[in-house]
């Protein structure tokens, strides 16, 4: 069945330029659920066109200033934004400031025609590393769903993906998501649509059991190897996407899902 959709721009952070998703042959290194949506709206539309200005690191702020005209500008019928996920880590992130800019952002977007999907976080009651913030991520989530509603946007709910709380479903680094979770967020933003797709749920391969003092070495080998550069970067005022430019800055054809499966 075909689609209402012919140009596709995406905006965000690493969530949406797909960190976790690697695929080196792809631009920026890294495949993600924007590119498999893109895929699969471009199956039955010939003259459908992707582009993806998101950048890894991007506060709400950052995101607002550097893509909404740009994305304006390349006359989408269809955007995805998600936003404000690297504010909440931060101390001081305030969902309720961050709702009221997104909402003006909504409005923007919505305002030129375009349908307009938006996220909530997910339940991160399982992730060590973002636990403490759950509050402030259902607060915002809330709020969001009042920005939905007021402009006619889309939600693709994560919050209540259960599925997503499995551990294959995040990187290794357990702040992104595993290619795992891009398919299966990708599922969530076509059915949110209501888009027919050809994707299928992928059951991850069931984890080995560990011990307590394999866990404690996980743990260790994850500090070292994520969290600590995280820190480092934090304190001296730097971004995991200081040097990163947008992968798709123009609308363009999408490779079909085939090619990355075989």
């Amino acid at each position: 069945m075909e689609h209402p959709y012919t140009r596709y721009v995406a905006l965000g952070d690493s969530f949406t330029e797909g960190v976790g998703d690697e695929e080196p042959d792809l631009p920026n290194g890294v495949r993600g659920w924007a590119d498999r949506v893109a895929e699969e709206l471009a199956r039955t539309r010939p003259d459908f066109a992707y582009a993806n200005l998101a950048i890894r690191g991007r506060l709400l702020g950052q995101i607002v200033d550097e893509q909404l005209e740009p994305a304006i500008a390349l006359e989408p019928d269809l955007v995805t934004i998600s936003a404000g996920g690297n504010d909440l880590i931060r101390p001081g992130g305030d969902p309720d400031l961050l709702a009221a800019r997104l909402d003006e952002v909504v409005g923007r977007l919505r305002a030129t025609g375009a349908a307009v999907v938006l996220f909530n976080g997910p339940d991160i009651a399982m992730t060590p590393v973002l636990r403490s913030i759950r509050g402030k991520v259902g607060i915002y989530n809330a709020n969001l769903f009042g920005v939905a509603a007021k402009h006619g946007a889309v939600v693709a709910d994560m919050w209540s993906a259960r599925h997503l709380q499995q551990p294959q479903m995040w990187a290794p680094d357990r702040l992104h998501f595993s290619p795992y979770g891009h398919h299966a967020i990708a599922m969530l933003v076509l059915d949110a649509l209501g888009v027919h797709h050809d994707l299928t749920a992928m059951e991850p391969e069931p984890l080995p059991a560990r011990n307590w003092q394999r866990m404690r070495l996980d743990d260790l080998h994850w500090a070292r190897e994520h969290l600590a550069p995280w820190v480092v970067r934090r304190l001296r005022g730097q971004s995991s996407g200081d040097a990163i430019l947008p992968k798709r800055p123009v609308p363009g054809p999408v490779r079909p899902a085939e090619q990355h499966e075989a």
